[in-house]
């Protein structure tokens, strides 16, 4: 095998990365470099150079991708289309997860629906095993036009799931009361496409139309940020790294309002049939 030499900048190049690394600076992701390609075939798929991948699901399989690196804390960025048309009995989901009996997870799932009618956002966090703590939203845009930024916050002060930087949600840490928080499992990135017609729309009352198969979601501009030792500012807003911060400032906290208001559709912490006995600690 012959010998094989980096260019001054090529070198430069990898400078900057690991400097960036260094210093916990985003540094945009390559679907090559950081995703296995782990179930159906060639219905995952990586292109443009490592900058876009896409899955898909038909009447056979879905398929799904997984992280090579496990990460603990940090922010995580995904920009997502999903699939357009009737997608009534699918589910894309995009989600941090440890392996095992007593695994942490924190999820965005997308539930499909018939044309016209809207996705519905679920997110859901689990704890030692634990779940059962679901919101759901419907979007205040049409997620399959164009890409739009999914991202997950994930602090051992609180997780906060964001749309377009816009805070949806906020899991703080409870510890203190008594409910477990995830914050000592390292966690992988998965995302799958797949049949859920038994549930997923309108509790599996609309099947999957398979002669509109095969489904497809598009991915690009994976990032991941490193948690700093430094703070930014004060200021909770998102933008520019100052997501950084402990707490959300008078902007996000409004916007977070917003969103709750005009587009949850389901809250655990409010679900009196569910836990008539009295809501979860962290509810109240």
């Amino acid at each position: 095998m012959g010998s094989f030499s980096f260019s001054s900048g090529q070198k430069l190049a990898i400078c900057v990365v690991e400097l960036a690394v260094l210093m916990g600076v985003a540094y945009g992701g390559n679907f090559y470099q950081d995703f296995d390609l782990t179930w159906g075939g060639q219905r995952a798929k990586i292109f443009g150079g490592g900058q876009m991948l896409s899955l898909s699901l038909d009447k056979t399989s879905g398929s799904g991708f997984v992280s090579k690196k496990e990460y603990l804390f940090g922010r995580i960025d995904m920009q997502l289309k999903l699939v357009a048309g009737n997608s009534a009995g699918t589910v894309t989901a995009y989600y941090l997860s440890s392996q095992g009996p007593t695994h942490d997870e924190i999820d965005f799932e997308f539930l499909g629906n018939v044309s016209g009618d809207p996705y519905i956002l679920h997110t859901n966090v689990f704890t030692q095993g634990k779940g059962n703590r679901e919101q759901q939203f419907y979007l205040w845009f049409d997620p399959t036009r164009n890409f739009h930024t999914y991202s997950i916050i994930w602090k051992p002060q609180h997780i906060t799931f964001l749309v377009d930087n816009t805070p949806i949600r906020v899991f703080n840490n409870a510890e203190n009361r008594g409910v477990p928080f995830p914050k000592n499992q390292a966690m992988r990135i998965y995302s799958s496409l797949w049949n859920a017609d038994d549930w997923a729309t309108r509790g599996g009352l609309v099947k999957a139309d398979w002669s509109k198969a095969p489904f497809t979601a598009y991915y690009r501009k994976f990032q991941v940020t490193p948690v700093s030792s430094s703070r930014s500012r004060s200021s909770g807003e998102f933008a520019n790294g100052d997501w950084q911060s402990n707490a959300l400032d008078a902007n996000a906290r409004r916007r977070l309002r917003w969103v709750q208001k005009n587009f949850m559709i389901y809250n655990y912490c409010t679900d009196l049939k569910r836990f008539p006995q009295g809501f979860p600690t962290e509810c109240k």
